[in-house]
C-alpha cells in the first residue's frame, strides 16, 4: 500500500484567528484518532500568526478519503471557512 502525505499550509483571515485557535486542539485529537492517521501536525507560524503550517500523513488513499469527508462536515469546517489553503498532495510508495 502506499501512504498518503498532504503538506502546505493555510492562512486564516484575523478575524477568524482566535476561534481557529481555539478548536485547533479538537481538530487534531479527532484527527489522530482516526484509522489510517500516521501523522497530523498544524503549527501556526511564529512570524504571521494566520498562517498554519500542515503535515498529514496517511496509511493509505482510503484511510486519507475518510478524513476528507469527516473534515468536511466538522465544526473545523466551519471556523476555516474562509481561509486560504494551500496543499500539495502526494502518494508515496
Amino acid at each position: 500500500m502506499s501512504t498518503v502525505r498532504l503538506t502546505g499550509f493555510i492562512r486564516v483571515p484575523e478575524s477568524d484567528l482566535d476561534a481557529v485557535i481555539r478548536e485547533l486542539m479538537h481538530h487534531q485529537q479527532l484527527t489522530l484518532s482516526e484509522p489510517g492517521c500516521l501523522r497530523f501536525e498544524v503549527t501556526q507560524c511564529q512570524t504571521d500568526p494566520c498562517r498554519f503550517d500542515v503535515f498529514e500523513e496517511f496509511s493509505d488513499s482510503d484511510s486519507f478519503q475518510a478524513h476528507q469527508v469527516r473534515t468536511r462536515s466538522s465544526y473545523w469546517a466551519q471556523v476555516t471557512a474562509n481561509a486560504e489553503r494551500n496543499y500539495q498532495v502526494e502518494t508515496i510508495k
